[in-house]
């Protein structure tokens, strides 16, 4: 039996979890366009009619619940019910949600849609995760197969979001809830089909599983463990914190940015930009199609040139620098947003502006975003793992919460005025990141060692 673990790398079961999480992401990525356009969509045109406040806001909250409802899915994984069993009921709960979507008539109609998806993800998304780290016996394999797994689920938002633009341009936005629902569904049946070749990853709740030797003595000594935190502990729980504190900022812009491509710059009072591309139309949601491409092109260059940067002397740039660059490069993308209003006089931008925009938001993203999980793994104290993961994940919760009433907010002020107070609000923090660097390092490295 032992030697049956110690030979496991992922198998068929890892794919299982790959292609789930392809489907979900798919369905996931096109609704969250799909929330704008509907709410703000004439009932001529099959949507709500509501103002674009309400669509920012709505939209938001969906970002944000995603995020929170994870928190009390790892709960229930981890103590009570194994998390594969929790898997496909997460599926159904988010297509029955998108079900409720194509049909709804009110705001309230795509309120209940947002909570039965968000719960759904709750129970979805940080199984499907622990089940994958689970197939792996090897931790040394657990980096390629979460890189493979990230661009899978880019694989699914850039088809996502492509197809359903699309489709909402022939057949209106309702019938696209619709294609989600379908998606999850299919994706709820493909898992439990695959059920077998998991194996009992995830069978059981994970604190059940941890019976290992080592796991053993580690409980063992964490239980007579009584004492607070060291030194060097405590000032490592303030650097994650620190850290997910400017990441909080970073996401609060990064979503906030997708708002004016589906709000201002395809605003059918004014015409600001132009959308047409040999005779075609382009729908608002190839923006969101250029990020998931993006993060699939950019991700193996930007992992080499971090790889290469780790083997310098004194070890490359920091997960502060990172937030740091990442940061200044969203303030970039701003500012190209700006440029384009200013430049573009009482006429027409070119369409080249968004993809500009849209490359400095995906590399941005990809700078910062892949490491924060690696950083808290490698610096959280162990019997605060949990707890600090959980940190990141507020984060983006805060965000999510605030990027559509901020917007809301700041498309009362002239566009471009905004966008270079923005660009500039986030190069000055990042550089006050960067300055800080050393000192919150600092906090982070055991001199002792």
């Amino acid at each position: 039996m032992e030697t049956t673990v110690t030979k496991r790398k992922g198998g068929a079961g890892f794919w299982v979890c790959n292609f789930a999480f392809t489907f979900e992401r798919f369905a996931y990525y096109a609704a969250k366009w799909l929330i704008f356009q509907f709410i703000v969509a004439t009932a001529m045109e099959g949507g709500l009619g509501a103002h674009k406040d309400a669509a920012a806001s709505y939209q938001s909250f969906f970002v944000a619940f995603t995020y929170l409802a994870p928190l009390l899915g790892s709960y229930i994984s981890d103590h009570l019910i194994g998390a594969k069993y929790l898997v496909p009921v997460g599926m159904v709960l988010m297509g029955i949600g998108y079900l409720l979507g194509w049909q709804a008539h009110s705001l309230t109609g795509v309120a209940i849609m947002i909570a039965l998806v968000s719960v759904g993800t709750g129970l979805f998304k940080p199984q499907t995760n622990s089940i994958t780290g689970r197939l792996f016996s090897d931790p040394r394999d657990l980096d390629k197969a979460f890189s493979t797994q990230y661009s899978m689920v880019n694989i699914g938002s850039f088809l996502g979001t492509t197809f359903i633009g699309i489709l909402a341009g022939t057949q209106g936005y309702r019938i696209c809830f619709l294609v989600c629902a379908v998606a999850m569904f299919i994706d709820a049946v493909m898992f439990f089909s695959g059920w077998g070749v998991l194996g009992e990853a995830g069978a059981k709740p994970f604190k059940l599983t941890e019976n290992s030797a080592k796991a053993a003595q580690t409980e063992k000594k964490e239980a007579g463990e009584a004492r607070p935190l060291t030194r060097i502990e405590k000032q490592r729980v303030a650097a994650i914190i620190a850290v997910s504190a400017f990441s909080a900022i970073f996401w609060i812009f990064w979503y906030l940015a997708y708002l004016p491509v589906y709000d201002y710059w395809a605003s059918a009072d004014e015409v600001r930009m132009n959308w047409m591309l040999f005779g075609y139309k382009i729908p608002t949601s190839f923006f969101d199609s250029e990020n998931g491409l993006l993060c699939i092109l950019l991700g193996p260059v930007l992992g080499s040139i971090w790889a290469k940067d780790a083997r310098r002397p004194g070890g490359g740039l920091s997960i502060f620098k990172h937030t740091a660059l990442g940061m200044g490069i969203l303030g970039i993308a701003f500012a190209i947003f700006a440029l384009a209003d200013v430049t573009r006089g009482g006429g027409q931008a070119s369409l080249i502006w968004v993809v500009l925009f849209g490359i400095a938001l995906s590399t941005g993203e990809m700078t910062f975003s892949p490491l924060g999980n690696s950083f808290i793994s490698k610096f959280a104290p162990a019997r605060m793992l949990s707890a600090m993961m959980a940190v990141w994940t507020l984060a983006i919760f805060i965000a999510g919460l605030s990027y559509g009433p901020l917007y809301n907010l700041i498309s009362k002020f002239p566009f471009a005025g905004a966008n270079f107070g923005i660009a500039a609000l986030l190069i000055v923090l990042a550089a006050i990141l960067w300055v800080l660097d050393h000192k919150l390092n600092s906090l982070v490295i055991d001199e002792k060692k």
